[in-house]
């Protein structure tokens, strides 16, 4: 029996085979072991089968050595064949887990809990985004069982920033600063914002930011190293699942302890 073969060597799980055909044939992806049998004319296993339509593309089931085999039996007339192979899809572009950040959960201090003053979350925000984001963020956090404190963290024009975030800091377990064209407009510079976000002693992340209705080349432009910091985008993530985050890692930590 006459038909066309293309060894593809040692291919990898995920990438695609495409057969372009000048008519319909069968179209058959074997392993090594497989096509041996399919030569002697003995039984075989494949992937694939007659082909209409042409491209056809096969995925790779495994990572091995692979043919592609291209024949006409049981069909009339003869088909052309070209072969090639595709790269697979890219990984899913997934954010880095909260708990990749050691020291963005903290004990709050023995004499803040004892004067029952201390909090799981609270929120550092700009004034205009309470009613667009962090009035809901604060539900949906309240919602997982935490308790969260954000009113006081209402920044304006002329507050601290530091000053703020030194509060919060000092009587929550989570900080979290949403980052939004009305924040950055309060006038911090991208040096102070950055060193809030980071300790500058030992460059360990100690705020989330939430972006939003801000683009990643906006956080760039105001500050390139804050865009890189771990963060959460209102954009591709519910409040509902960042609430849902910073819970689960909240309550891993206290099974650890």
């Amino acid at each position: 029996m006459q038909f066309i073969h293309s060894d593809l060597g040692h291919r990898q799980h995920g990438e695609v085979v495409e057969v372009a055909l000048t008519s319909g044939a069968n179209v058959r992806l074997m392993d090594s072991s497989n096509f041996s049998s399919y030569k002697r004319g003995a039984r075989h296993s494949c992937y694939g089968g007659l082909a209409k339509r042409s491209p056809v593309r096969l995925a790779i089931p495994n990572t091995g050595h692979w043919h592609v085999v291209v024949d006409m039996q049981g069909l009339s007339g003869s088909t052309k064949a070209s072969i090639r192979v595709l790269p697979g899809a890219l990984p899913e572009i997934r954010d880095a887990p909260l708990s990749s950040l050691p020291d963005l959960v903290r004990e709050t201090p023995p004499e803040v809990v004892a004067g029952g003053k201390s909090y799981d979350v609270f929120i550092s925000h700009a004034s205009e985004d309470k009613n667009a984001v962090v009035r809901s963020l604060a539900n949906a956090l309240s919602n997982e069982g935490l308790s969260v404190w954000y009113d006081e963290f209402t920044l304006r024009i002329g507050d601290s920033l530091r000053q703020k975030i030194d509060c919060g800091l000092a009587t929550s377990r989570v900080g979290l600063v949403v980052l939004s064209p009305h924040f950055i407009s309060k006038g911090w510079t991208n040096y102070e914002l950055d060193g809030i976000v980071t300790r500058a002693v030992s460059g360990a992340q100690i705020l989330l930011p939430i972006w939003h209705n801000i683009t990643k080349q906006q956080v760039i432009d105001f500050s390139p190293s804050l865009a890189d910091k771990v963060a959460r985008s209102t954009a591709t993530h519910t409040v509902e699942d960042i609430a849902a985050e910073i819970a689960e890692l909240l309550n891993s930590r206290a099974h650890e302890a």
